[in-house]
């Protein structure tokens, strides 16, 4: 899956409140809430599962991106929202730079091809430097929804 198939416009967020990365992934859990794409009591339980994941290992992955993502047999569909943060958030990334984008995905459990498939598109993706760019300046959720939506891969 490619970041576009998973993310709708009301799925981005131009500026995220978070100070850090568990902030980060309760705003965007909460975004996904909103739009309907997980179920409100099933929130806290994602959630979990999320921090989990991101409790092992850091999604930071430098360059100022973060990846939380995690399997979860609540969703049917894998799902998205994304995030940005001009202030930077703090991720305990790799490069222990401050994350300004933040990708958060679910899979639903068993699909661990697909998890894998979806995470190294991502990766690449957020790993191009001009994109990155792109994404900070871009005046609104419209805008960088149509610059993520213009990505083939």
């Amino acid at each position: 899956m490619i970041l576009s198939d998973i993310l709708e416009q009301e799925q981005i967020i131009t500026e995220l409140k978070a100070g850090d990365r568990w902030e980060a992934i309760d705003e965007l859990i909460d975004v996904l809430v909103s739009t309907g794409k997980i179920k409100a009591d099933s929130r806290e339980k994602i959630s979990e599962v999320v921090k989990k994941r991101e409790s092992n290992m850091s999604t930071g992955i430098g360059f100022g991106v973060g990846i939380p993502h995690a399997s979860t047999d609540l969703i049917s569909d894998v799902i998205g929202a994304f995030g940005r943060s001009s202030s930077g958030v703090d991720f305990d990334a790799i490069d222990n730079q401050p994350v300004n984008l933040v990708m958060l995905f679910l899979v639903p459990q068993g699909q661990f091809q697909k998890h894998l498939h979806t995470l190294a598109n991502i990766a690449k993706l957020l790993h191009k430097k001009d994109f990155r760019q792109t994404l900070q300046d871009a005046p609104g959720k419209s805008e960088m929804f149509e610059i993520i939506t213009s990505q083939n891969s």
